[in-house]
């Protein structure tokens, strides 16, 4: 095990390579959750992300100065930040798969960029084929886990009294690192990863005592869109946490623009699964004092715009809808009234007369709407029921809260 002593070494050997990242109270995510909620704004360290914690560690104990790995993104950034820092030459594997935005840092770093395989594992087992480097892990290795461990010995140093620590997982490497962290200053609080459900094998792994593989799908978390959990993490894992949960898509996106809009922070969709997690499981945490470790800030530009209106729509902020209507003068009007006595914004409105399964003297007409909240959204929708009229509504109810504008 850990002890205090051992995170107070690692720490003192990357201090100067790295930022001691704030840890910041958030008042509207407090009063949006019922909690007392603390950030770990990982985000804001060097690189975008906390994985530059484990490298330093681990490659400063090298002698190899040819290192080798394989990564989505951040992982890939901090070694090639790292490799350029200590004087060392970087070879980055990453999946064909990769954001560019993340490919093009990586370069940026002065790294060599391998594009190979669909996925992490493939791109792991073909760095680790390559025997004339020293390979780094992004999360099996006990060193990098270590350097990992260094953010939890910050949130200990900074915070007492937690009651919940919530940890992005996809490796593990960084929830082991905290749990040890946690272990080591012998907090009694409550230890909970966070996955995306288009990547589960660490919660499915927890779940049967045993490491269990699964195909990651397409997610916006794609930071943790690890394949299967590593050995070294889950030993740690099954022993010293208490849970993992899973969280989807919808509230992820919901959870990136809560923290743009409420926090200012730019923050990934991997480092927005606690958030996620946390909006998803009010009660439970109700009362509690929550950290919520923030990992990464390496969000792809190009998609910023789609989370956004993904997480406006998750929200209840936009959606969209369709109303069968009399084709008769006024139709649009009493519509249009409704919406309008809820200060409701019309983003977009078409109908389409030409379509074959309607019938005569009624037209289909969808909107698109900016709404105050889901229960604004609630009394439009029963209004226009109310008024005569049937609707069909694509709008997804995921989660449940207060009115996320104010």
């Amino acid at each position: 095990m850990v002890t205090q002593s051992d995170l107070q070494n690692a720490y003192s050997r990357i201090r100067p390579f790295i930022h001691r990242t704030p840890l910041i109270y958030s008042n509207s995510f407090s009063d949006m959750t019922g909690s007392e909620v603390f950030i770990k704004a990982e985000n804001l360290q060097k690189t975008g992300s906390f994985k530059v914690r484990g490298v330093f560690n681990k490659m400063l104990d090298l002698d190899h100065k040819k290192v080798i790995t394989a990564s989505m993104g951040n992982h890939a950034q901090a070694v090639a930040f790292a490799a350029k820092k200590l004087g060392f030459h970087a070879k980055i594997v990453m999946p064909v798969t990769v954001p560019i935005v993340k490919e093009e840092a990586t370069k940026a770093y002065g790294a060599k960029v391998v594009l190979h395989g669909e996925n992490l594992q493939e791109a792991l087992d073909f760095a680790m084929a390559q025997k004339d480097y020293a390979f780094i892990h992004p999360y099996d290795d006990d060193q990098v886990i270590l350097g990992q461990a260094t953010l939890g010995f910050e949130i200990m140093e900074d915070l007492k009294d937690i009651d919940v620590i919530l940890v992005p997982v996809g490796g593990g490497g960084l929830m082991a690192g905290t749990a040890l962290s946690a272990k080591a200053f012998n907090a009694t609080g409550k230890l909970i990863g966070v996955q995306t459900t288009s990547a589960t094998s660490a919660l499915r792994s927890f779940q049967k005592n045993k490491i269990i593989p699964d195909r990651p799908r397409p997610t916006l978390a794609d930071g943790i869109a690890v394949g299967k959990v590593g050995e070294k993490p889950f030993l740690t894992i099954s022993e010293l946490v208490d849970d993992i949960i899973a969280v989807d898509d919808e509230t992820i996106a919901l959870a990136v623009l809560l923290f743009m809009e409420r926090k200012k922070l730019v923050v990934e969709g991997a480092g927005a699964t606690p958030l996620a997690a946390l909006l998803l499981n009010k009660g439970r945490f109700k009362g509690k004092r929550v950290v919520l470790v923030a990992s990464g800030g390496n969000i792809d530009l190009t998609l910023v715009d789609r989370i956004i209106r993904k997480g406006l729509v998750a929200g209840g902020r936009i959606s969209t809808f369709e109303v069968l209507v009399d084709d008769v003068p006024g139709s649009l009007h009493v519509l249009a009234g409704i919406i309008a006595n809820h200060r409701a914004n019309i983003l977009d409105i078409s109908h389409n007369r030409l379509r074959e399964d309607m019938p005569i003297g009624k037209i289909p007409v969808a909107f698109t709407l900016e709404t105050r909240s889901k229960d604004s959204l609630s009394h439009i929708l029963s209004n226009i029921v109310s008024a005569g009229f049937s609707l069909k509504t694509d709008s997804p109810d995921k989660t449940k809260g207060p009115d996320e504008t104010q």
